[in-house]
């Protein structure tokens, strides 16, 4: 990508985060322009500064836009070996450790449309049964598509997508609709909440015993990746396990996750020391005992009082100050030297609240006092107070001290005018919908003299019908020539599938590296063998420009013979090339170069067959 292409895609993602508030840094750059690019061929622009002017003035572009970014593949039971080794070796352990009746708390991150959180409710309450299913987990689905929070939330899904799903539990879990469509049972779903959520400026969820997250880590930069398993490592309790997909893997997070099935991508987290287990170990180092030591209960009750959140002054007889809490202090601006001062004296005396009056009623009556939502004008804004003075009495009921309490019913106070308002507004419904209910008295005889012409058109119809069901049989009969044709193209793809497969188990059985080129010189084939021996992942590799990756082959020797393959002018070119593998060893490669050749005899690419000779020898 030329600098001005790099400058131009960098304003696109920047207007997607000052004008849509999403921010795509913590993606990686080839995979987010390639999928930018994809959209841009949809809307025949081939201009990053083109493509940002079709943003800009067409707003529902950004939602197609974001639709082609995330690429929501799922599907229930997706890689169903990793279902199996859930059901059978982790969930039960899961459902001992948490005991008979302990909360069993799932997160699905980067849910899509719902598929891989069902189907961990379906194994869920298969393992514990529906009544302790009910009783005892929460599935937290998350993403940050919200037209796929949307669908998955509905929980309605056609024959296509629950051809997964093992027949007996489609039977016992979902409802079939009419059309073909399937809803998911009502019970489990309760258990299953969906959010909005990004996993690079959202807070983790906590406490979790399984994480689910699975080809989502590969979209993200080596860095964010960091943040998100830090995250991650947060969010799941110790002995709790998280499960990534095929294409992820954490060969850097070793210290946080060890893996209990490497080849299902299963890991179980770390030992966890955090702060308080090392806290208490010193406690406990210095007792002869062994039992940790805790604050006397004099000091908690200080604690108590001085970490409240309600703001409270406490006073003597006489009405001096002789205690004020970290809230109160921080709103009414009292200072440590204020201690000890009638109160009186202080501004907090008459604002928000007058309280001098409360105060000689409330020693009196022996009896609290409350002044409900005191406004207070404070920061810019008004906030409500509810003020309660309380007398303070020992065993005799005599009178030892007074404490005033501030309590914020702000969000009360607004929640009952919205109320208010809500009722008028309703009184003015109900007005309308008495005038809309006469009018539509008038309607209803209006309507029936239009029934009446309708039964004479009726007539008419019914002939037509007649006519439309001799055209039915003639199109069931084109339907039955369509569907031989479909089941023919079925069974070709069955095979092309097939002859792909046998191709894809060749190239990764092959112990040296297998690079196939097409004739722009962009990666079609990366094999296992170029994987071990470059370090450089397939997804990575395939559709990029063979000259441009970063190994440790020096790429630039193997120019000409490339280009006397593809010219045709030879059929075969070998070079013994000094390299340096993905371990950073020195070796002597073998590289050899063969023609793609296809069936027009034409050569539409080049093979490279890359051998490690030091390793041979």
């Amino acid at each position: 990508m030329s600098q001005a292409e790099s400058t131009g895609f960098e304003r696109i993602l920047e207007y997607l985060r000052q004008a849509r508030g999403f921010d795509f840094t913590a993606y990686k750059r080839t995979s987010l322009e390639r999928r930018v690019r994809k959209r841009m061929q949809t809307v025949a622009l081939d201009d990053f500064d083109a493509y940002l002017d079709h943003l800009q003035v067409h707003p529902e572009e950004f939602s197609l836009l974001f639709n082609t970014i995330l690429i929501n593949v799922t599907s229930f039971f997706r890689d169903v070996e990793v279902w199996d080794t859930l059901r059978e070796s982790v969930l039960p352990v899961l459902a001992a450790v948490r005991g008979d009746d302990g909360p069993i708390r799932v997160w699905s991150a980067g849910c899509a449309s719902g598929q891989e959180a069902y189907s961990a409710a379906m194994l869920l309450a298969e393992t514990l049964g529906l009544d302790a299913f009910r009783a005892r987990v929460k599935i937290y689905a998350t993403d940050v598509d919200d037209e796929a929070l949307a669908e998955a939330r509905r929980a309605v899904y056609n024959a296509k997508q629950v051809a997964e799903v093992p027949p007996a539990l489609l039977e016992k879990y979902f409802t079939r609709n009419g059309g073909g469509l399937y809803s998911f049972d009502r019970d489990l779903r309760r258990s299953v909440i969906f959010g909005r959520h990004d996993l690079i400026q959202d807070a983790p969820i906590s406490r979790v015993d399984l994480l689910l997250c699975r080809n989502t880590l590969m979209y993200f930069n080596s860095e964010a990746q960091g943040r998100i398993m830090a995250r991650f490592y947060f969010s799941v309790n110790p002995g709790g396990h998280l499960v990534l997909g095929r294409a992820e893997m954490l060969f850097s997070h070793a210290s946080m996750f060890v893996p209990v099935d490497l080849k299902r991508r299963i890991f179980k987290t770390a030992p966890k020391v955090n702060h308080r287990d090392r806290l208490m170990l010193l406690a406990q180092a210095g007792r002869e005992d062994g039992l940790p030591q805790y604050p006397t209960h004099g000091r908690l009750r200080d604690l108590a009082f001085e970490m409240s959140p309600d703001a409270q002054i406490v006073l003597d007889p006489l009405g001096a100050v002789i205690a004020v809490n970290s809230t109160a202090r921080r709103l009414f601006a009292i200072a440590e030297a204020d201690i000890g001062s009638p109160l009186q004296d202080l501004e907090v005396s008459y604002r928000p609240a007058e309280l001098r009056a409360s105060i000689d009623r409330a020693r009196a009556e022996r009896r609290e006092v409350a002044m409900r939502s005191v406004p207070w004008e404070s920061g810019g804004a008004v906030r409500f107070l509810d003020v309660l003075i309380v007398p303070l009495l020992d065993e005799d009921r005599s009178l030892i001290g007074m404490r005033v309490s501030y309590s914020d019913v702000t969000p009360m106070k607004n929640l009952q005018e919205e109320l208010t308002h809500s009722k008028q507004e309703l009184e003015t419904a109900y007005e309308e919908l008495q005038s809309t209910n006469e009018e539509l008295e008038t309607t209803n005889e209006e309507l029936q003299s239009t029934v009446e012409e309708l039964e004479t058109t009726n007539e008419e119809l019914q002939s037509t019908n007649e006519e439309l069901e001799t055209m039915n049989e003639e199109l069931k009969s084109t339907n039955e020539e369509l569907q031989t044709m479909n089941d023919e193209l079925r069974n070709r793809s069955t095979e092309l599938n097939s002859n792909n497969a046998f191709f894809e188990a060749v190239f990764t059985s092959l112990r040296a590296a297998v690079v196939v080129v097409d004739r722009d010189l962009r990666v079609q084939v990366w094999n296992a063998g170029a994987l071990d021996m470059w370090g450089v992942r397939p997804e990575e590799a395939q559709g990029s420009s063979f000259f441009t990756l970063d190994i440790g082959l020096p790429l630039s020797e193997l120019h000409q013979p490339i280009r006397d393959i593809l010219s045709g002018s030879a059929v075969h070119r070998e070079a013994m090339i000094a390299a340096t593998n993905r371990r950073g060893r020195s070796i002597e490669c073998r590289v050899s170069v063969a023609p793609l050749v296809g069936r027009d005899r034409a050569v539409t690419g080049a093979i490279l067959l890359m051998e490690d000779e030091t390793a041979q020898a």
